[in-house]
Parts: C-alpha cells; structure tokens; sequence
C-alpha cells in the first residue's frame, strides 16, 4: 500500500525551472535530518501567493526524493478555497491514514461509532426506493451533503475524541516509516501539528500564502522557504520551453522582460500567457497583456486566453466549475457540454495547451484554485441559472449511468441496477472498471455538490459507487459515503449506504456490527414496504448469521429473503440469495440440497449476465465437491472462479479461491503444494484485511503442516486461527480450530510419550469443539468430535465411556445420512467392544466379529478406502484373542480414521443436478 502511494501523487511532467536552488535546499535539509541520531521529521514550510507554484515545488520534491521514503501522500487543506470551508483535521487523518495502509476499519467506522445503531426512522411511504435504485413516485430535490460535515449526532467532545484517536493511530502506523506528506494550502498551525508524523524520519512539505509559525514544541526540524516570483532567468527560461521552439525572428529582450513584468514573474501567469506564443510575438504578447493592465497578473493572462479560445472551449472552461476539486476526464466534460467524449477530449487538450487546465496523470485534469474562480465567475456572469442547473445535473445522469453499466457488467442485472443495461460505449469489462477505478473520486466530489439534481440521480450514483466501493475494498470512500448520508434527514439514501456498511463490515470480520446494522436496515427497509430492498438486507444478514455459525437462524433469514424475491424481476437478486443458502446447507451436511440450490443459481446469474454471481457460484460448487471427495471437480469448478474473479477485478475473491485451491491439493495428497498456494493466499487475505480470509487460510496451513509433518507449527497456526475466529464470534470457525487443534495436539504429545496419556489439554479443546458444534447443529462436526475423544478416552482407560460416544457418533452421522462416518464409529465400536462389554472380554470379541462382519459386508460408494485395510487388519487381531492388559490396541496399530477421512462427507448423491460446465451478496462472498 505504502508503495502505491507514489502513483496517487501528481504527475510532474511538463516544463520546471527557476527552483533549482529550493529544490537544493529541501533535498539538503532532508540528508542532514538523516545524519542526525535523533529521529525526527523535516517539516518545510513553502510560503508564497496564489500562482508563485509552491504546490508544484511542493510536488517535484516529492518525486526527486522518492528514493528517500517509502510512500506519499497529498493533502488539500482548503486552507483558502473561496466558497468552501477548510477540511477538517479529522477528514485529513482519514485520507492519509487510507492512501498510507492504515486498517481499513478505522476509515469505516468513523466518529467511533457502531453501525447500525438506531437512527431516524423517516417513515417512507410505501414503493420506496430499493437499496441503489430508483425511488418510485416524485421525488423532492435534496442537497446530498457539503464537504466536511459533521453528523450532528455527535457532539463536539466525541468528534475531539475520535480525533485524538485517529492521531494516535497515524503517528503509530508511521513509527519508524519515512514518508513524504504533502500538506497544501495550510492556514492553522495547530492543524499542521497534527498531521505532522512526530516519530519517524518523514518529510512534511506545507504549503501556505503567509509564513505559518508552527508550535516551538513540535519535535522537529522545521525550516521556511519563501516561494516567490521567479527571478529573470529562470522566468525566461519558462517562457522559452513553454514556447516549444515555435518563436519566430530575433531574440527580443524587451518584450520578453515585459511580459515577464506583467505576468508578475508568477509562474501560473506565465504558463498561461506563454501558451499564446507562436501565432503571437512576444512583442504582442506583451501589448495583449498590457491590454488588461487593471488586472493581476494571474487575471491578465487568463482573460487573455479565455478571450482567445473558441466558444465551445469557453462554455467548458466556464462549466467545469461545477465539477469542484477532483481531478477529471472527458465523460465529465462531455455531460458538461453535451457533447461526445471525443469532442469533450480535443477540447480538453486545447484548454490544456493554453495553460488554463492542469494535467494531472494519464487522461485527467483540474483547474488550479486561481482558475476555477476565474471560470466560475464567468459561468455567474454569462450563463443562466437553468443553463447551469441542466449541464451540473446532465453531468450526475451521465455518471449514473456510466457507473451503474459498469457495476451491471460485474453483478448482472440486480434489482439495484434500475432497469439500465446498455453498455455506454464499454469495449469490455476491463475498460470499464479502469473507467470507474479513474473516476471514482471525481464521483464523490461531485456527490457533494448534488443540490437541486433529482434524487432518483444522485441515488442510482450512490448505489453504483457503494457497490464499486466494496468490489474493490475502497472501505474508506464508503465510510465518507456513509458519513455524508448521516449529515442530510433522507432516509432513502440511509438505507441504502447502511445496506453496504453492513456488508464491509463482514468484510473486515467485525461480524456483531454487521449482524447489528443489517437488522437495522431489514427493520428500515420493511417500515418503507419495500420489499425488495428488505430481501436484499436480509441476504446480507443471513450470510452474517452464516459467518458467525447460527446456521439454523441463517437458513431462516435467507428462506424468507427468497419468499421476497419472487418476481422475474427479481431473478437476479434470487439467485444470490440461492448460492447463499446453498453454503449454509453445506455445512448443516445437505450436500444434495446445497447442490439443487446451486444449479438453479447458476441457471439465473447466467440468465441474468452476472459474471460476478457466476464467480460466487462456482465457488461454492467447489467447496461442495471437496466435501464429496471429487477434487478434480472441485479444482476445475475452483480454477473457473479464480479467473471469473480476475476478470472482474475482485481481488478479495481471488484470495479466496486460491485458499480453497489450496485445500484440494491438500485434499489430493499434495501438502507441499498446498502449503505454497496457502501462503500466497494468507498474503492476499492480509493485503485486503480480510480477517476471516486469512483465519480460515490459517486453519488450513495448520492441517498443511501437519500433513508435511511439522505438528509444532501446526498446533500454532491453528491456535493464531482459533484466537482470530473468537475475536470474530464466528462459533463455526471456531469449532473447526478447536476440534483440529486438539486432534494435533493429541497426536503431537501421543507421539513423544508413545501412548495416549496426558491429553487434559487437547480433550478439553475437543469438549468445547463438540459443545460448540452442538450448539449451531452442525451434526457432523458433533459426530468427530466425539469419535475424536473416544480416541482419548480408550487411550487412557476409559473403554466404557469411548463406546458410549461411539454410539452417540453412529446416531449423529445417521441423522444426516452420512454413511462414510457412520462407518468409521461403527469400526471404532468394534475395537472398543472387546475391552467394555458388560459380558467380559470373550463375548465382546464375539460380538465385534459380529458387527466387523456386518460392517466388511454393507459396502457403498462413499466408503473411506482406508476402512478396508483396517477392518482386515481388526479381524485378525480380533481372531487371534485381545489381552486386556495390553489395553487398547487400536491407536498403536494404527486402525483409526485420518485427517482425510473427516474432510468428506459420505452422503448419497444419486440424482442431484449437475452443474460442473463452466460458461465462462452484492459485492461479497455468500458464506465463504
């Protein structure tokens, strides 16, 4: 993250003189801190007007030392932004703490509050909006919130208290990290202070109009540097590479000292009034300039070229004032216009080429503060207020649209995806996630500054992007989204962002705050008798409830979600909520239910074109196969949702394929590669903060170890993933890393002291396994449980009591139709019968003989190849007599069921669907 840093840095291409010696001195004051024995910033203070370019010098120090530091990071304070307020130094910790790798929970949960607390209750009137969609019915225009509000909820001590948090959490995620911060257009000293990252060698450059005299107090080394009119050389040195070469005639010293006079040796003037050069002398240049002579400098050569340009890159100029701050590209400047993307480019490259736009990286640009209040006066002065409203509102239709196809191409067509599904021009579904990966930002910004657009608009933008947003993990604009719907009474948008907050925060493992937003959003949605979004809401909690191991309540949920989801309309939204239940019936041990439900998911994300669902879908089919013990299907079902993940960029959905990849080549006997393919994986979990991803991955490298003979770093692993799976509450994770962590540890101290003694330890963790097991009924976690401490409890004398779980197992494994375990506690019974029949050990050995026999005789497809070997190698024993004081045999001979043996299910599946052939929750995995 902190690598990607420099890429989020404006470009700094383009012609650069007359800061030589700054740039010097930045780059000395940096080396000189580094020879210090104290660790401590360089902050330098850039002070100087509008146009002298300190925000560039600012900026090329940042790319000439980047060698120096490990990321960066550009914060606009707004410090004098005309018409805006300054950003508040809660908002600038979160945008540093996001572009440098901080926990993404910290920038969605903010304010420290609990999502899904109860909020305002708008009491919609019924055919309210689905979550994302349009609202049915008229709707009122709505202001959708101004940058830097606060919600009102919260009062002031609260918001001085997350920030002091928020500090403290920035100053420790940069202890010891260098990293370049840029802090543009400060005005509060004390604001600076505190984003000034006080224990590490990092460089903080501020930006300012006057010299900013920061706290004598702050440990660092601080430094000012005044940022003034370039000075003649390096001024006609500008005008000269800006010129290109395409002056005619003679050197002219004093037309050339003119302009630089008139422009005030300001570099913004003079990259304006220097694009005129070529069709003008500078002789000319100069007249032209003296023309505006009332004016400042930076004014003179703006009207200047504003007056040059042709009527339509006027009207763009003029216009793109109401695009705000954010950088952006040609599909804003052709809904500005009207006009095609095209067009709208050209025109942009023409306002480029005439200094008054800003290129910022690849095709995207701003206006400099100084230019956007030029345009923005004369769009005041030139444009009537209708012109305006239907070119700022042209411009969010244009965008809705834009962004609900792209999100369409990834989750087919949702109910939230309002009915609108042409491609827009898309060449592909890779062009079009660049497309909203670019724009993104632009999207927010202009969300801001939605007043009097029609709010069905600003909805279908606002669900795209909170779609894009967990898609991609961008959990901090979803936590900005969030915040703003909190700032405005609008219930609908509420719903909706609520909705994608309850979804990140599974994501993050924080499973009791989804679980609690969720329901809120369920109870919102049915209050406004809109059952759509209700179905959706209760998807989501369902897979919540499935997360944290209530799956007899998750089935629940989703069952009453698909009871709503019964129009075609609908198909889409069903089919989600079908792959859902599907893993929930996976793991109650419904193998042929889980199938069904997943060949009719599949029919309808296919249907309904989406590639995402299709990803989710195969998934799951996957995991299903590797419960039935077909690895090669389970790969290739595996394989085709790892690349349906790439293809739509869903990197939280790669990880965990290729967790689940891994499991299958374990599976297949291949712990050597199961072990590589699992720590790429727990890499990827980590990098997405996907704490449940890398818990389960964890449990997995646990069983790869032990499976490559390294029990000790087993029994850790699975003790790291047991403590990951308690701090999340997911009961079920928990008791599969109770239950195998105690099996390891019974046989890692079974196999120094060669017999079955001294396992208080691994038999409590196995007693809690099943308690936990039992708890969410999951039968066949129950069942090896206590196949797993009647292992334990013959070991260590207790014949009687190992029988009597065995019994228990049998009657566990039958309730589910689970034929393959049935027959490994059958066996076990009759190893055990010998040493606790109430008839003594003769007419137990009897009996087992029996049994063993009734056993060896009732063969059936899902029967474990090892049971063979082992019910041979019984019945001799058996025949050639037991000696009870000898005790127990079995473990030692090694006549007892392996890891393998639990992972498949032996439930019959005669007659289920087939969905192996590939063709080819919203944003987020349906019971992984």
């Amino acid at each position: 993250m902190l690598e990607q840093s420099f890429g989020h840095l404006p470009s700094a291409d383009g012609p650069f003189t007359g800061r030589r010696a700054e740039l010097a001195q930045i780059a000395k004051w940096v080396h000189t801190a580094r020879a210090s024995t104290q660790t401590r910033p360089t902050v330098v203070v850039l002070h100087g007007e509008p146009g002298s370019g300190r925000t560039a010098l600012a900026v090329r120090a940042a790319h000439a030392l980047k060698d120096q530091f490990r990321g960066a990071c550009v914060v606009d304070l707004r410090g004098e932004v005309a018409g805006e307020s300054p950003l508040p130094t809660r908002d600038a910790l979160l945008h540093l703490l996001n572009r440098l790798g901080a926990p993404r929970e910290q920038l969605l949960f903010r304010d420290g509050t609990t999502p899904g607390a109860p909020g305002r209750r708008d009491g919609a009137a019924p055919g309210g909006a689905q979550p994302g969609g349009t609202q049915s019915g008229a709707a009122q225009p709505q202001a959708y919130g101004t940058g830097g509000a606060q919600p009102q909820a919260y009062g002031k001590s609260a918001a001085e208290q997350h920030v002091r948090r928020l500090g403290e959490l920035y100053h420790q995620h940069l202890t010891g990290t260098p990293v370049t911060v840029v802090l543009d257009d400060a005005t509060d000293a004390e604001q600076v202070r505190a984003l000034v990252p006080e224990r590490s060698d990092s460089l903080v450059l501020v930006t300012a109009r006057e010299p900013l005299e920061l706290p004598e107090s702050l440990p660092a080394w601080v430094h000012h540097l005044p940022v003034g009119p370039l000075e003649a050389a390096g001024a006609e040195e500008l005008l000269r590479e800006l010129a290109g070469g395409e002056e005619a005639g003679p050197y002219d010293y004093p037309a050339t000292d003119a302009v630089v006079e008139l422009c005030g040796g300001l570099p913004l003037a003079l990259r304006v009034a220097a694009s005129a050069l070529g069709p003008r002398t500078r002789s000319a240049l100069a007249e032209d300039l003296r023309a505006y002579g009332h004016l400042s400098p930076v004014e003179r050569a703006l009207w200047l070229r504003y007056t040059d340009q042709g009527e339509a890159a006027r009207r763009l100029l003029r216009r793109l004032a109401l695009a705000g701050r954010a950088s952006l590209g040609a599909a804003a400047a052709a809904a500005l216009l009207a006009a095609d993307e095209q067009e709208a480019g050209r025109l942009l490259a023409e306002l480029t080429r005439a200094g008054l736009l800003t290129h910022v990286r690849g095709s995207r640009y701003r206006l400099h503060d100084l230019v956007r209040s030029f345009a923005l006066a004369r769009l005041l002065d030139e444009e009537e207020p209708a012109e305006r409203a239907a070119a700022h509102e042209r411009l969010l239709t244009n965008y809705a649209e834009l962004a609900d196809a792209v999100i369409r191409m990834v989750d087919g067509k949702m109910s939230t995806r309002a009915g609108q599904f042409g491609s827009h021009g898309f060449g592909s579904l890779d062009s079009a996630l660049r497309w909203l990966d670019d724009e993104s930002s632009f999207i927010t910004s202009a969300l801001r500054h939605s007043e009097g657009v029609d709010q069905s608009t600003v909805l279908n933008l606002l669900g795209a992007l909170c779609d894009y947003c967990l898609l991609r993990g961008d959990l901090y604009r979803l936590g900005e989204i969030s915040e703003l719907t909190h700032s405005i009474d609008q219930g609908l948008l509420e719903r909706s962002v609520q909705w994608r907050t309850g979804i990140a925060a599974r994501q993050l493992g924080e499973l009791d705050k989804a679980r609690t937003t969720l329901s809120s959003v369920v109870g919102l949605y049915r209050e406004a008798h809109n059952d759509a979004g209700a179905a959706l809401a209760l998807c989501s909690l369902g897979i919540t409830l499935h997360h944290q191991g209530n799956l007899t309540e998750a089935a629940a949920r989703l069952g009453e979600a698909l009871d709503l989801q019964s129009s075609p309309a609908q198909a889409e939204d069903r089919a989600w909520t079908l792959h859902a239940l599907a893993a929930v019936e996976r793991d109650r041990g419904h193998l042929v239910r889980a199938l069904s439900l997943l060949d009719t998911a599949l029919r309808l994300h296919r249907e309904g074109e989406s590639l995402h669902g299709e990803a989710w879908t195969r998934f799951q089919l996957g995991q299903v196969r590797l419960r039935t013990g077909e690895v090669a299907a389970a790969e290739e079902a595996l394989s085709t949702a790892l690349e349906l993940y790439g293809r739509t960029r869903d990197g939280r959905g790669e990880a965990w394929a290729l967790t689940q990849l891994a499991r299958a080549r374990l599976l297949g006997g291949d712990p050597e590669a199961a072990l590589e393919q699992l720590r790429d994986a727990l890499a990827r979990h980590r990098d997405n903060e996907d704490a449940r991803g890398e818990a389960w991955t964890r449990y997995y490298l646990g069983q790869a170890l032990e499976e490559d003979g390294d029990t000790v770093e087993a029994v850790r692993e699975l003790e790291r993933a047991r403590t990951m799976f308690s701090r999340m509450r997911d009961v079920y994770g928990l008791a599969c890393a109770r239950h195998h962590s105690g099996r390891v540890t019974r046989d890692q101290r079974a196999a120094q002291t060669g017999n079955l003694r001294n396992s208080g330890f691994a038999r409590q963790l196995l007693m809690d396994a099943r308690a936990d097991f039992r708890r969410i009924g999951v039968a066949h976690g129950e069942a090896w449980a206590c196949l797993e401490l009647a292992l334990i409890d013959a070991g260590n004398g207790r014949a009687a009591q190992a029988l009597t779980l065995c019994g228990e197992a049998v009657e566990l494994f039958a309730s589910y139709g689970d034929e393959r375990g049935r027959d490994w506690a059958r066996f076990l019974r009759c190893t055990l019968l010998p040493y606790a029949s109430p008839g003594g050990s003769e007419v137990g050995t009897v009996v087992a003989q029996q049994e063993l026999a009734e056993l060896a005789g009732e063969d059936h497809p899902a029967r474990d190849s090892g049971l063979g070997r082992c019910v041979e190698a019984l019945a001799v024993v058996l025949e050639r007599g037991v000696e009870l004081a000898d005790g127990w045999q079995a473990w030692r001979l090694g006549l007892i069921p392996t890891r393998h043996s639990r992972e498949v299910l032996g439930v019959p599946l005669e007659g289920t669907p087939s969905v192996s052939s590939p063709s080819g929750d919203l944003s987020s995995p349906s019971g992984v």
